[in-house]
């Protein structure tokens, strides 16, 4: 709809909003990042390190869409005569501030302990502290104190958990715990470790998190296939593991955009009828998906030139 009323390239905006909601997601606090550190420590990964991954992985999310829609703007600054219609929304009522001091709260009490633990890590209190933090529980209690404080209907907050995706999630663990007992992972991670050269793991790696998105969830199927791989790949390899996090988080998210995956058929359904559905899905599948994977191709050997 934005793109409709101020003439604004519907790829660019499809990757704006795609882009931001990712980067935000991948933060150590929300959807993703939760997930991300659970499937990282479920793969032998230490909970110190599961943190400083995770951000890792959202500093790069967050980097790469504001360098590219950053250039963007810039170069079409002069070509742009936006003007749009704005209205102020109301102020905040009682609840919604009260919400967003609980959300504050909650977010200083999941960081605070493991960045004292990272910056003092010697302090046996901290360390004590830090192993018993729990994202998922403390998240349940500031939520008893919402429904204590009545700052919603819990009914109605109920039916937006996305049950659909949960499950799948909890189906493709399962799947990929088989997987990993009978070996398939560590085949894996063996053919890549031993056929291709060290310098191109990083690349392959991106690749194949992108080719599986494209049909297929971020969060349901790509991670928690390929991060058991991680730490295996990065002994055989000598690479760093934050490396490889980074290039499947990276990859899978730089086709989430194609209408066959969770991000581009959700772009569909939310779209407004003012967009002809045939152009969004041809702009998605074949301009936001390639430029998309570009992209990251081009900060994936950034990256590699880092690490």
């Amino acid at each position: 709809l934005l793109s409709k009323r101020t003439n604004l390239n519907l790829v660019i905006a499809t990757l704006s909003v795609n882009y931001g909601a990712l980067a935000g997601a991948n933060f150590i606090t929300s959807q993703s990042g939760v997930i991300f550190r659970e499937l990282m420590r479920d793969a032998g990964v230490a909970n110190d390190n599961s943190f400083t991954y995770v951000l890792g992985v959202f500093a790069a999310t967050f980097v790469i869409p504001v360098i590219l829609l950053g250039g963007y703007s810039l170069f079409n600054a002069k070509n742009s005569k936006i003007a749009i219609q704005t209205t102020v929304p109301e102020p905040f009522d009682s609840k919604q501030k009260k919400s967003i001091v609980l959300i504050f709260i909650m977010i200083a009490t999941v960081l605070i302990v493991p960045i004292l633990n990272l910056l003092m890590p010697q302090v046996s209190a901290i360390e004590f502290l830090n192993a018993r933090i729990d994202i998922g529980f403390i998240a349940v209690i500031f939520a008893l104190i919402s429904l204590f404080l009545k700052l919603g209907d819990e009914k109605a907050v109920i039916a937006l958990i996305p049950w659909n995706t949960l499950i799948m999630i909890c189906g493709v663990g399962m799947l990929i715990r088989l997987g990993v007992e009978v070996g398939v992972i560590y085949e894996l991670t063996e053919w890549l470790s031993t056929n291709v050269p060290i310098w191109l793991i990083p690349m392959l790696v991106f690749v194949i998190s992108a080719i599986m998105s494209v049909f297929a969830s971020t969060l349901g199927v790509v991670a928690p296939t390929l991060f058991p791989i991680v730490l295996p790949l990065a002994v055989a390899s000598g690479l760093s593991p934050l490396l490889l996090f980074t290039c499947i988080v990276v990859g899978a998210q730089s086709s989430s955009l194609s209408p066959f995956s969770s991000g581009g058929s959700l772009m569909l359904g939310a779209s407004q009828v003012v967009i002809e559905k045939n152009k969004l899905f041809s702009s998605l599948l074949f301009k936001a998906v390639p430029l998309d994977i570009s992209v990251g191709i081009i900060a994936i050997l950034v990256i590699q030139l880092i690490f």
